[in-house]
């Protein structure tokens, strides 16, 4: 069994700075690439970032150059650093894990979700 659980949203002005995280603990034997998805009201979900196992980065392009994404594979956590921080990144944030309990089988594992509210 695995859980993913996530922290970190909120409500915070524009221009204004959040930090999410989300950690994986259970019955793990490897994490390969972890990534982050938002879905705002009435729109799909949409992937924003993703690390591969190797430190590969790519960006959603409205993102880029505002948003970082990191992992500590120790701790089998991954953040994701929201700067400047506009109103049309209101969202539900989901962490997405690629993760392996017996070092063979992969499957993918979502996080619980966070509101992150962008607004004056």
């Amino acid at each position: 069994q695995v859980q993913l659980v996530e922290s970190g949203g909120g409500l915070v002005q524009p221009g204004g700075s959040l930090r999410l995280s989300c950690a994986a603990s259970g019955s793990i034997f490897s994490i390969d690439d972890m990534g982050w998805y938002r879905q705002a009201p009435g729109k799909q979900r949409e992937p924003v970032a993703r690390i591969s196992t190797g430190g590969s980065i790519n960006y959603v392009d409205s993102v880029k150059g505002r948003f970082t994404i990191s992992r500590d594979n120790a701790k089998n956590t991954v953040s994701l650093q929201m700067n400047s921080l506009k109103p049309e990144d209101t969202a539900v944030y989901y962490c997405n894990l690629l993760i392996s309990s017996e070092g063979t089988n992969w499957r993918r594992y979502w996080g619980q979700g966070t509101q992150v509210t962008v607004s004056s």
